[in-house]
């Protein structure tokens, strides 16, 4: 038998209301900002084959609803850890859908592996398409394995892929096992792993949650790139080393936040 939510645990009438308004602001915003995208990806497919210019628009897109949102922060460091141009696989933890806004503040060319229906998705997913972002079904082996083709052929052509080797968004905020496919790319295209680490992006939405919480302060921390050679192809070690070292940088970001965040984050979660 399930058990009723106590009234401590609804969302207040403050915070549904602002969800609403945000909802509605995202539907109406995607609409014009999908027929941009597309005006985009016409104007530029001749010279920009592989989508920097359409990507880097989808950053703003995406960022849009930080920069309009006075009560929602983020902050990205070590950004310049990224590359231009060049093989990369970035791998970040997963905390929420709001992962995936926070993300593109990378402001990086990089092509996002994603859940295939979220391709299915009205203008986000359309653009999502544009974008020749990678899907992905899980637990299909099939479709893994046209995923990881996928990744080799833009990381062929000198594009990074950005990966969550957990698979799925975290419940409690821990750092969940890592799946080898993005370690298993790095060994075998000898490009480097880029740890990025997020902390505070619960507070956007959790999961299963359609209410955003009114105060966020999100951090991203880019970490120094990690060589696959020095692991002698081992995928286990790398995998292995890559999680220790974000969890130990998870923790020491989480130290740093001040106490009345910590508070708002246990009531969202």
């Amino acid at each position: 038998m399930g058990v009723e939510p106590s009234v401590h645990d609804r969302p207040g009438t403050a915070r549904v209301l602002l969800s609403s308004a945000l909802w509605a602001f995202l539907a109406l915003s995607s609409a014009v900002l999908f027929l941009g995208a597309l005006l985009l990806w016409a104007l530029t497919r001749p010279f920009d084959a592989n989508g920097r210019v359409l990507h880097l628009y989808s950053c703003f897109w995406a960022q849009l609803y930080f920069y309009v949102n006075p009560r929602w922060h983020l902050r990205v460091e070590g950004r310049e850890r990224l590359p231009w141009r060049g093989a990369a696989v970035l791998v970040s933890n997963h905390e929420s859908l709001g992962d995936i806004l926070v993300l593109f503040g990378l402001y990086r060319p990089f092509k996002w592996v994603s859940k295939a229906e979220n391709f299915k998705l009205p203008l986000i997913g359309w653009n999502m398409r544009l974008n020749r972002y990678v899907p992905l079904i899980r637990g299909d082996r099939a479709s893994v394995l046209r995923m990881m083709a996928g990744c080799e052929r833009w990381l062929s052509r000198g594009v990074p892929i950005l990966m969550f080797p957990e698979g799925t968004r975290s419940r409690d905020g821990k750092v969940k096992a890592f799946k080898d496919g993005a370690f298993t790319l790095s060994v075998q295209q000898r490009c480097p792993i880029i740890p990025v680490v997020l902390t505070g992006t619960a507070l956007t939405q959790p999961k299963h949650a359609l209410v955003f919480q009114q105060s966020v302060h999100a951090r991203v921390r880019v970490l120094e790139p990690i060589n696959p050679a020095d692991f002698a192809g081992d995928v286990h070690a790398l995998r292995d080393h890559v999680r220790n070292v974000m969890v130990r940088e998870k923790a020491r970001m989480e130290a740093e936040r001040p106490a009345g965040r910590d508070s708002d984050l246990k009531a969202a979660r």
